[in-house]
């Protein structure tokens, strides 16, 4: 198969790299000139594939940061503490006003609003500050000689190769992050290839130094993924008393007039309107049923579309209703019951294996096939069964075994 081939093929999401291939098996010469010889092959100038890889050597920082996996889990309520703080706030309308009549523009061709977009601008890179000053050529070929993600880190530089080519940037520009994302936006460079947009005509798609290209090809991408404008992305929400917990799963939607008559209310304590008892919604409780539930809508998924994470959507969608003066951050989360670290999480799912219920392997990862286990032993425990692996859940475990 073409290398171009597999690099068409690469997820869009931004954090789309899965792991594979064997560490550092060969010298990181011979997999150069095994892999510019794939890159010719399939018609990359010669010109090209020297201005990239023309004295690249190794970054061991890059290894280093990819053998890196954090030992403590972030606990929710700091990320958010974090993505929308004051200053994230202040600086976010501030970044509105000097770039007015560009968001406007962008929310006008591609329908998303321009608080969403002011939002995923400012985690991502700080509303440009901040986008990394990795050289991702020498980033992405270190990746893939090490080999934990050479198909991943080879099909982004195919990628990149296409870039130059096309003339959408040239080698000056590539500048990123450890893993190869670019620009104020963040973009993987087969998201870029397929995401990134011209959005003033010039003939480039510099997300790097060009707000209009960056804000507008993070428009296009979540539009692309079915953005729905006008529609809400997430609602805080209260739980009834004695709520049916053995009805609910996080991975199902159901309507909101069927969670209203559940009990659902939301948080602010307003009435749902006509429109969103239509909408289909899915109930996330990401710290455990002690702490605030959400109805997460379409919209919510979209963003995970930009990265797969439920703090990331969260941390989106609630500062963009900060900027736009919309619903407040809920506080009361259970600080006395944070998220358990990664070596008990694999204790954890040994226990949970070893007492009858299957977590889906044993990998220190808090998965879907994890919390469906933990939330068997809860209920066949008395316990209410929210699948939240926190302190208090790894103590139930590990003293049942």
């Amino acid at each position: 198969m073409s290398i171009f081939m597999r690099a068409a093929g690469a997820a869009v999401m931004l954090l789309s790299a899965a792991p594979g291939g064997a560490a550092q098996d060969q010298p990181f010469e011979t997999w150069r000139d095994g892999f510019t010889a794939e890159l010719a092959a399939d018609g990359v100038p010669a010109t090209i594939i020297a201005s990239m890889f023309d004295g690249v050597t190794p970054d061991e920082r890059i290894i280093e940061r990819d053998r890196s996996q954090p030992e403590f889990v972030r606990p929710v309520w700091v990320y958010l503490d974090s993505a929308v703080s004051p200053t994230r706030i202040a600086n976010g309308r501030t970044a509105q006003t000097d770039h007015l009549d560009t968001l406007a523009a962008v929310e006008d061709r591609f329908g998303v609003d321009r608080h969403t977009l002011t939002a995923i601008w400012g985690l991502e890179s700080a509303y440009g500050a901040i986008q990394g000053d990795f050289d991702i050529v020498r980033a992405l070929a270190t990746l893939a000689w090490e080999g934990r993600r050479r198909s991943f880190a080879e099909s982004q530089l195919a990628a990149v190769a296409r870039m130059i080519e096309r003339g959408y940037a040239t080698r000056e520009n590539l500048t990123g992050s450890w893993a190869g994302a670019m620009g104020q936006t963040q973009f993987i460079p087969t998201t870029y290839l397929d995401r990134a947009v011209d959005f003033d005509g010039d003939g480039r798609r510099d997300i790097w130094a060009n707000e209009g290209d960056a804000l507008g090809s993070a428009a296009n991408l979540l539009a692309r993924e079915g953005w729905r404008s006008g529609a809400p992305a997430v609602t805080s929400i209260r739980l009834p008393q004695g709520f049916d917990y053995e009805t609910w799963n996080e991975r199902r939607a159901r309507a909101v007039s069927e969670w209203a008559a559940m009990g659902l209310t939301r948080r602010d304590g307003a009435d749902w309107s006509g429109d969103d008892l239509m909408r289909s919604a899915r109930l996330i409780l990401p710290a455990g049923a002690a702490g605030p539930g959400f109805l997460t809508f379409h919209n919510f998924q979209v963003i995970r579309r930009y990265n797969n994470s439920t703090s990331y959507a969260l941390g989106v969608a609630y500062l963009a209703q900060a900027l736009a003066d919309g619903e407040a951050l809920p506080s009361d989360w259970p600080e006395n019951d944070p998220p358990i670290s990664r070596s008990q999480t694999r204790q954890l799912q040994e226990a949970l294996l070893a007492l009858g219920y299957d977590p889906g392997g044993v990998d220190g990862i808090s998965g879907p096939n994890t919390r469906r286990a933990l939330r068997a032993f809860q209920r066949d425990r008395g316990l209410r069964p929210d699948g939240y692996t926190g302190e208090q859940a790894y103590a139930a475990v590990m003293a049942a075994r």
